[in-house]
């Protein structure tokens, strides 16, 4: 399944992507929360499009798309997890992987503006992979791992490296701006994609292609990366992980390239969707 949420006089709604149609599913009654994936919802899901298949409501083609999973309790990110992308930013490949947190109200939709943040100067792109946790997830076996799966997302981690890098302490502080975390357009379930560990992904800007990589790539896998995370903190139902980019990142170039007001991203994974961000200033002025 496709799953998606849209926006009706700014309410996000549930919904889902057949055959390249979009579908109303408010009449389901449950967005895709933290609940509604600890009590089966996937399942539920399943018997309500079956059943009502002839009867829903499309959506127009155009309608606004939010994240496709509402406020998650976290999201996780992995650091350096592609050697390449360790490479151009002068770092070792980890011998565990690196974690950061991104604000949850970093969230949006996968067609919304990136605002860059006041005082910034080094605003930077990340295609990556995410994971939506499916239970809760404690002290997971990595052999265990894939029950604990409830779908995969795109996700753009936006990232502003001067205040990630030059102003002490965490990486959080350059992770989790208003908009820096464009997730979808899909919800995909694990069902949907044939091997997650041979996925293309890709990024361009302004047209450019700037990233294009694969998932083989990844240092640390996704069912060790569950069961690691896992060993630190309990993951909630519908909780992201974000499993790192490949190279190609702004920060990588020669000289440096960040992003600037009307730049616009365009990024996508196999399976996964195309998304497309437009950059905006947080002060018109700057326009």
């Amino acid at each position: 399944m496709k799953l998606i949420r849209y926006l009706k006089d700014n309410q996000a709604l549930p919904g889902i992507e057949l055959d390249g149609i979009r579908y109303d599913l408010s009449p389901f009654g449950s967005d895709y929360d933290e609940k509604f994936f600890a009590s089966g919802g996937l399942g539920r899901l399943k018997s309500f499009i079956t059943k009502n298949q002839g009867t829903l409501k499309k959506l127009d083609s155009h309608t606004r798309l939010a994240a496709p999973v509402a406020r998650p309790s976290k999201i996780v990110c992995v650091g350096l997890n592609y050697a390449d992308h360790a490479r151009e930013t002068k770092a070792e490949p980890p011998g565990e992987p690196v974690l950061f947190m991104k604000s949850t109200t970093a969230l949006c939709g996968p067609f919304d503006n990136i605002i860059i943040p006041k005082n910034s100067k080094k605003t930077d792109w990340e295609v990556e992979l995410a994971v939506v946790m499916g239970k809760k997830a404690s002290y997971v076996e990595e052999q265990d791992a894939a029950e604990y799966i409830a779908g995969y997302c795109l996700h753009n981690d936006v990232s502003e490296r001067e205040f990630q890098i030059e102003r002490s302490g965490t990486w959080d502080k350059g992770k989790g701006c208003d908009t820096f975390a464009p997730l979808g357009p899909w919800l995909v379930t694990p069902d949907e994609i044939a091997d997650v560990n041979k996925l293309r992904l890709w990024l361009k800007l302004n047209g450019k292609l700037m990233q294009d990589g694969t998932t083989a790539n990844l240092i640390f896998k996704i069912p060790f990366l569950i069961s690691y995370i896992s060993q630190f903190m309990t993951l909630l139902p519908g909780d992201i992980i974000s499993t790192g980019t490949p190279a190609g990142v702004g920060l990588g170039m020669k000289p440096p390239t960040y992003l600037q007001p009307g730049d616009i991203v365009e990024l996508g994974i196999d399976g996964l969707g195309v998304a497309r961000q437009e950059l905006v200033s947080c002060d018109p002025s700057l326009k």
